[in-house]
């Protein structure tokens, strides 16, 4: 049963099938079914998570993303193509949301229960920003109070905002902290788990086929397990970090209005 409006927490699944590095990622079959209906199931696992919705664009190349939304019983918003913080405030007013844990569409293993931990930090301490620096890439991406978000939009002063972390982190305007309660084993820097290239769902797709087929749902602790006993699996997709780093650095910017 969802709380009062005014202390819902969303997960917001952002995507759209505007990749050119691996075009249309999002619907390739996986597990059976498109990538990004992988990645809503695997979200529904979430205890502390009221609703799910789908972020995406008004463009309609992006329709079938939404139909596929509608067909997992989840809630939509479409919004601006670029910029990514309009188009979360759009979704948090629109389904009165207060607290937000980001999900991107390339993370196929975004682990519910770090989600979760970060539902629980938002409980205890308020905050505005969460980030989990140093944990697995892909494995937990941010927390927003809709509140900070809202500000944010306000400050901004561009369009472009697919790296819009620094507008929370860098302004000295919010309370932000770092994920709570994570399990040490959790910090890895050598591990990739996130969908930019062809190599990276070579990976995704080697580790599941390796899961126990008694088992519907795959734990971040158990694909951790999965590569600790074939340490190889990571090295199927990792030379591909450091370019995909370079590309953030180089996309991040931070312009406020005067």
């Amino acid at each position: 049963m969802l709380k009062d409006n005014f202390m819902k927490n969303s997960i917001f699944i952002t995507v759209r099938n505007g990749s050119t590095r691996l075009p249309n990622k999002a619907l390739l079959e996986f597990n059976g079914m498109p990538v990004i209906e992988y990645i809503i199931q695997r979200h529904k696992n979430s205890k502390h998570c009221d609703e799910i919705i789908l972020c995406t664009t008004e463009n309609k190349v992006d329709d079938s993303l939404v139909e596929i939304a509608e067909r997992n019983d989840i809630k939509y918003f479409r919004g601006s193509e670029i910029d990514k913080l309009e188009r979360w405030r759009g979704a948090a007013d629109k389904f009165d949301v207060k607290y937000i844990v980001t999900a991107d569409g390339d993370d196929l293993f975004c682990e519910p229960q770090l989600i979760d931990l970060a539902f629980e930090q938002f409980k205890r301490n308020d905050s505005d920003f969460i980030q989990a620096t140093g944990i697995i890439c892909g494995a937990f991406t941010y927390g927003i109070k809709s509140n900070a978000l809202r500000k944010v939009c306000e400050i901004k002063d561009t369009d472009n905002t697919e790296m819009m972390w620094v507008y929370f982190t860098k302004t000295n305007l919010f309370k932000v902290e770092e994920l709570q309660n994570v399990p040490k084993k959790y910090y890895r820097n050598d591990i990739r788990m996130t969908l930019d290239y062809k190599e990276d769902f070579v990976f995704f797709e080697e580790v599941l086929n390796r899961k126990s087929k008694s088992k519907s749902y795959l734990s971040l602790e158990e694909i951790l397990k999965i590569i600790e006993r074939e340490p190889a699996l990571k090295d199927i997709n990792f030379f591909r970090q450091q370019e995909f780093l370079t590309n953030q650095k180089n996309k991040t910017t931070l312009k406020i209005k005067n």
